[in-house]
Protein backbone atom coordinates (compact mmCIF):
# COMPACT_ATOMS: atom_id res chain seq x y z
CA UNK A 1 0.00 0.00 0.00
CA UNK A 2 1.36 3.80 -0.59
CA UNK A 3 1.99 6.48 2.01
CA UNK A 4 0.79 9.77 2.01
CA UNK A 5 2.19 12.65 3.47
CA UNK A 6 1.10 16.16 3.91
CA UNK A 7 3.09 19.26 2.32
CA UNK A 8 3.41 22.29 4.64
CA UNK A 9 0.26 24.15 3.05
CA UNK A 10 -2.09 20.90 3.54
CA UNK A 11 -0.82 20.79 6.87
CA UNK A 12 -1.76 23.96 7.53
CA UNK A 13 -5.24 23.64 5.92
CA UNK A 14 -6.26 20.76 7.98
CA UNK A 15 -5.54 22.35 11.39
CA UNK A 16 -7.58 25.47 10.21
CA UNK A 17 -10.78 22.74 9.05
CA UNK A 18 -10.20 20.97 11.91
CA UNK A 19 -10.23 23.99 14.82
CA UNK A 20 -13.55 25.27 12.57
CA UNK A 21 -15.17 21.69 13.28
CA UNK A 22 -14.34 22.02 16.89
CA UNK A 23 -16.12 25.39 17.19
CA UNK A 24 -18.95 24.62 15.36
CA UNK A 25 -19.72 20.64 16.03
CA UNK A 26 -17.44 20.22 19.40
CA UNK A 27 -14.73 17.76 20.17
CA UNK A 28 -16.52 14.97 18.81
CA UNK A 29 -17.51 16.69 15.69
CA UNK A 30 -13.80 16.96 15.21
CA UNK A 31 -12.75 13.50 15.69
CA UNK A 32 -15.59 12.25 12.93
CA UNK A 33 -14.23 14.54 10.56
CA UNK A 34 -10.65 14.05 11.09
CA UNK A 35 -11.69 10.62 10.77
CA UNK A 36 -13.24 10.84 7.24
CA UNK A 37 -10.35 13.18 6.09
CA UNK A 38 -7.96 10.48 7.13
CA UNK A 39 -9.97 7.70 5.38
CA UNK A 40 -9.78 10.03 2.24
CA UNK A 41 -6.62 10.22 2.48
CA UNK A 42 -5.85 6.95 3.07
CA UNK A 43 -7.92 5.96 -0.01
CA UNK A 44 -6.24 8.71 -2.23
CA UNK A 45 -3.07 6.60 -0.91
CA UNK A 46 -4.25 3.25 -2.03
CA UNK A 47 -5.26 4.47 -5.17
CA UNK A 48 -4.15 7.47 -6.57
CA UNK A 49 -5.83 7.16 -9.76
CA UNK A 50 -8.91 5.78 -8.39
CA UNK A 51 -12.09 6.33 -10.48
CA UNK A 52 -13.17 8.79 -7.92
CA UNK A 53 -10.08 10.86 -8.31
CA UNK A 54 -9.83 13.25 -11.11
CA UNK A 55 -6.73 14.50 -13.10
CA UNK A 56 -6.74 18.15 -12.88
CA UNK A 57 -4.49 19.37 -16.02
CA UNK A 58 -6.56 22.47 -15.58
CA UNK A 59 -4.63 23.33 -12.62
CA UNK A 60 -1.18 21.59 -12.56
CA UNK A 61 0.10 19.10 -14.55
CA UNK A 62 0.78 17.17 -11.90
CA UNK A 63 -1.87 17.29 -9.59
CA UNK A 64 -5.55 15.02 -8.90
CA UNK A 65 -8.27 15.92 -6.90
CA UNK A 66 -10.44 13.95 -4.92
CA UNK A 67 -13.55 14.71 -3.11
CA UNK A 68 -13.75 13.69 0.73
CA UNK A 69 -17.67 12.62 0.44
CA UNK A 70 -16.68 9.56 -1.31
CA UNK A 71 -14.63 8.54 1.77
CA UNK A 72 -17.91 8.95 3.78
CA UNK A 73 -18.52 5.30 3.98
CA UNK A 74 -14.99 3.95 4.38
CA UNK A 75 -14.37 6.45 7.82
CA UNK A 76 -15.19 3.48 10.36
CA UNK A 77 -17.59 5.11 13.12
CA UNK A 78 -17.47 8.49 11.61
CA UNK A 79 -20.84 9.69 10.59
CA UNK A 80 -20.69 13.20 8.75
CA UNK A 81 -23.61 14.79 6.92
CA UNK A 82 -21.75 16.22 4.23
CA UNK A 83 -18.43 16.28 4.23
CA UNK A 84 -17.07 19.95 1.76
CA UNK A 85 -13.31 19.36 1.26
CA UNK A 86 -11.49 18.34 -1.42
CA UNK A 87 -8.39 16.42 -1.59
CA UNK A 88 -5.60 17.79 -3.89
CA UNK A 89 -2.53 15.85 -4.50
CA UNK A 90 0.23 14.61 -6.54
CA UNK A 91 2.19 11.29 -6.98
CA UNK A 92 5.56 12.41 -5.10
CA UNK A 93 7.63 9.34 -5.81
CA UNK A 94 6.72 5.62 -6.63
CA UNK A 95 4.66 4.69 -3.24
CA UNK A 96 3.93 7.83 -1.80
CA UNK A 97 1.22 10.26 -2.62
CA UNK A 98 1.77 14.21 -1.41
CA UNK A 99 -1.52 16.16 -0.77
CA UNK A 100 -0.69 19.41 -1.27
CA UNK A 101 -3.82 21.21 -0.45
CA UNK A 102 -7.27 20.32 1.00
CA UNK A 103 -9.75 23.14 0.46
CA UNK A 104 -13.53 23.74 0.64
CA UNK A 105 -15.36 22.42 -2.38
CA UNK A 106 -16.68 26.26 -2.98
CA UNK A 107 -13.18 27.39 -3.44
CA UNK A 108 -11.41 28.57 -6.48
CA UNK A 109 -8.54 25.91 -6.53
CA UNK A 110 -6.04 27.39 -8.69
CA UNK A 111 -6.30 30.62 -6.44
CA UNK A 112 -4.60 28.49 -3.96
CA UNK A 113 -2.27 26.22 -5.92
CA UNK A 114 -0.80 28.75 -8.28
CA UNK A 115 1.87 29.44 -5.66
CA UNK A 116 2.88 26.28 -4.29
CA UNK A 117 6.40 24.88 -5.87
CA UNK A 118 5.61 21.50 -6.69
CA UNK A 119 8.62 19.03 -7.68
CA UNK A 120 8.39 17.39 -11.23
CA UNK A 121 5.47 20.13 -12.30
CA UNK A 122 6.09 20.61 -16.03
Amino acid sequence: MARFRLARPAQIDLANILSVSAERWGSEGRQRYAAVLAAAMRQVAAEPDGPLARKRPDLRSAIRSFPVRHARRSAEGATVGKPVHVLYYRVAEEGVIEIVRVLHERMEPRRHLDELPIEGDT
